[in-house]
């Protein structure tokens, strides 16, 4: 049974207002993807899902290791003498072998350079509970955080939308490579303390969701003096440690942090997750890394309303701890990730479509200014609700994730089979070919594939942001999976 018209009043400021991000074209392309998904054979006129960034790329591994593993479950019964422990009320701090284990998995993903202590695990309900819980412990309703541009526009719910914390972007562009400055960050800070708003940190995300590129060693550096420098914490989102696929190598802040003479370390703060390293953004594992004693101690209170259930860490913790398996898993995931990746952009640079150049990820930053109408981020919309209604592809336009200039659009590559990357790769053949009235040579993949693109009329099915009425009949949201 729905709200009435006056429904509203009768709940909370926080569950009606319109800051947790989802009236945006990013969660509309997820909406349009729900109502006509594809199949290749049961839909093969659907919308492809490029906008889901997941690593289904190594399940054959993770099954095979669940097979020869049949004890690491209390669902089986060689793992059912164990059901009585496991299936009791755990301690918030968690399995300490579950602790153990992912400060042993974390090391690796970073080449072993750095150690993490398993007592500064905090767990969390996957990386968007340990957003909000980092926010919980550091910031009052009212403060903000510094965060370049672009960046995941899934921050606007993690971060804000209970906390009642704002974002302030630090505006970084194509003309040097998105880096992140230290001209752009004091500018930033020094108009929020003219404003009187009160900054309480900066977030960064390292590997970059959507670049797809790490951070060097020396832009790190800038960074931490930089926030020792104004007092104000440092949050870095490093979710996508274990997708690098190829140089320079991943540098994570743990290891600048451990060779600086002069380093608040109570400032900083690491959030951690399995959705992309391992592929499991359905067990919702979450992890809050702190250097300070108060945040840990604060992050286990706020972790009780997101835990990780014991049976997801009782398996987890057997297979992280399985050293050969881990270093299998990560070194044929980074190939396969390797591999994907230029299947895919090669398929891009046969219609002349170019990209941000990158070394990690699940996605692509793809550059199609050639063929927005004006280079306006109107244009940019309008180009992107064509690419859904037409072409059939749920890509993401940059606009969602604050980049300062229009044109680009994030599209993954990771959460599909081969089979449907040549279908997409093929829609982009001819999608292109008839904007720029080029012949273009489409790939057979099946017989009764059929592409056939109409001229450009909207499907107003895909709203453009910020036009959900509150009062509008709602689809299932795509909040909880966006990523």
């Amino acid at each position: 049974m729905g709200l009435g018209n006056n429904s509203y009043q009768l709940l909370s400021k926080i569950a009606t207002n319109d800051k947790h991000g989802e009236n945006s074209a990013y969660f509309d392309g997820w909406k349009a993807y729900d109502r006509n998904p594809f199949h290749p054979t049961k839909n093969p006129q659907g919308v492809i899902q490029m906008g889901l960034a997941e690593n289904q790329l190594c399940f054959d591994l993770i099954e095979e290791w669940i097979r020869n593993n049949p004890k690491a479950s209390i669902c089986t019964p060689d793992g059912v003498h164990q059901f009585r422990d496991i299936a009791n009320f755990q301690d918030y701090h968690g399995l300490p072998e579950f602790r153990s284990a992912m400060a042993n998995f974390m090391s690796k993903v970073r080449g072993g350079r750095v150690t993490f202590d398993p007592d500064r695990i905090v767990m969390s309900g996957g990386a968007t509970g340990a957003n909000e819980l980092i926010m919980f412990c550091l910031a009052d309703p009212g403060d903000a955080f510094l965060v370049p541009t672009p960046y995941y526009p899934g921050f606007v719910r993690d971060l804000c939308w209970r906390t009642g914390v704002q974002l302030i972007p630090v505006h970084c562009d194509s003309s040097n490579n998105f880096k992140i400055t230290r001209e752009a960050l004091e500018e930033a800070y020094k108009k929020a303390q003219e404003n009187n708003i009160n900054v309480k940190g900066l977030i960064i995300t390292n590997p970059s969701n959507p670049l797809g590129t790490t951070l060097d060693r020396e832009t790190l550096k800038s960074l931490v003096s930089f926030i020792n420098e104004n007092n104000i914490h440092l949050v870095c989102d490093e979710i996508y440690a274990a997708t690098v696929f190829s140089s320079p190598e991943y540098v994570s802040v743990s290891e600048v942090i451990q060779d600086m003479k002069f380093c608040k370390t109570e400032l900083i703060h690491i959030v951690s997750s399995l959705s992309k390293d391992m592929g499991f953004p359905g067990f919702r594992v979450g992890i809050v890394y702190s250097y300070n004693d108060t945040v840990v101690n604060c992050g286990r209170k706020m972790s009780s309303f997101g835990l990780v259930s014991s049976q997801t860490q009782h398996m987890l913790a057997s297979m992280l701890s399985d050293e050969n398996f881990v270093a299998n898993y990560l070194e044929e995931s980074s190939t396969r990730l390797a591999k994907r990746h230029n299947k895919f952009t090669k398929g891009l640079e046969e219609v002349n479509i170019s990209r941000f150049p990158s070394n990690a990820g699940l996605f692509c930053w793809m550059n199609l200014k050639s063929l927005l109408e004006e280079q306006t981020f109107e244009a940019e919309l309008k180009l992107w609700r064509v690419i859904i209604n037409e072409v059939k592809l749920n890509v993401s336009p940059g606009s969602s994730f604050n980049c300062s200039e229009p044109g680009w659009y994030r599209v993954c590559f990771a959460n599909i089979d081969d089979g449907t990357v040549e279908v997409a790769l093929n829609r982009i053949r001819v999608f292109v070919g008839k904007e720029r009235k080029e012949p273009v040579q489409v790939k057979r993949w099946q017989q009764n594939l059929r592409l056939s693109f109409s001229s450009r009329r909207f499907d107003e099915s895909v709203m453009s942001p910020h036009m959900m009425s509150p009062h509008s009949p709602i689809p299932p949201s795509p909040l909880v999976r966006a990523t």
